[in-house]
Order: C-alpha cells, then structure tokens, then sequence
C-alpha cells in the first residue's frame, strides 16, 4: 500500500506553528491545505531523494497526492523536517513580515529589522539541522563491507 502525503503533512504540522495554516485549514479543510504545502514537501522530496533508501516517487496528478511505495517512519520524519526547512524560507522571505510594527494593549513589535535578524538566524540553524540529519542518514545507509573491499557504490 502507498504513503499518503498527508501522513507527511500531518508531522510537518505538528512541528510548526503557524496561524496562516491554521486558518486554512479552518476554512477550507485539509485538502486546500495539502495544495498549500505541497510545493514544500516536493522541495523536501528533491533534496532528500539522492540519498533516501525509498523510491519517493510522487503521484499528484490524480489529485491523491500519493507517494508510489510504502515509506518508513524515518522517510517521513525526515521529510517532514525538511518540509519545516522550506516553509521557514517562505516565513523569511514573507515581505508583510518586513512591516511588522504592530502595537497594541496586549502585544508590541517595535524592531522589524530585529524580528528578521532572529528568523534568518533560525532558518540557518535550520539548515544546519538538515544537513547533518541528511549526512548522518547517509553515513548509516553506506555498506561498510563494500567499502572495505574498495567497493564505492
């Protein structure tokens, strides 16, 4: 049986907080939300496909949004870590964000500048984390065996 991508979304949520998905999926219901995060988990599929044990090919054209194999929970785990990768970079690039003065009783932003410093230092962090996740998966997948008799596959 194939992995539905929103086994994937499912994680990918439970490890952000954002109020914008929240809201969509509020609204529109889970299937406006998995076109929203799609794009983000076909960056993730091409970054994590290289070195990944799994075929992830990925069939959305029949509108299931399925991958073709079975994954594994750590595909998915990784996955969806990636996929918080790359929505960081959309929250980063977010122009409004840029204009972030909002003032009143309860709550005060007084820096934009600041607010994006912190984002920009998260998401290098972040990338940070995916990259050593990526080298330590591949580092446990090499054959040790092989490449003791000079085999480098």
């Amino acid at each position: 049986m194939a992995t539905s991508a929103t086994e994937v979304f499912d994680l990918f949520l439970s490890l952000v907080s954002d109020y914008r998905l929240d809201s969509l999926y509020a609204t529109s219901g889970s299937v406006a939300l998995g076109n929203y995060v799609e794009p983000w988990l076909l960056f993730s599929i091409s970054e994590f496909e290289d070195i990944c044990d799994q075929s992830l090919t990925y069939d959305s054209t029949s509108g299931s949004q399925m991958f073709t194999e079975t994954l594994n929970q750590k595909n998915i785990n990784v996955l969806s870590q990636i996929m918080v990768r790359y929505w960081l970079t959309k929250t980063v690039q977010d122009i409004l964000q840029m204009n972030n003065l909002i003032q009143d009783h309860d709550f005060s932003t007084f820096s934009a500048a600041q607010n994006l410093r912190e984002k920009r230092e998260y998401l290098n962090m972040k990338r940070e984390e995916i990259s050593q996740l990526l080298q330590d998966y591949a580092y446990h997948r090499n054959s040790w065996s092989s490449w003791k008799n000079q085999i480098f596959d």
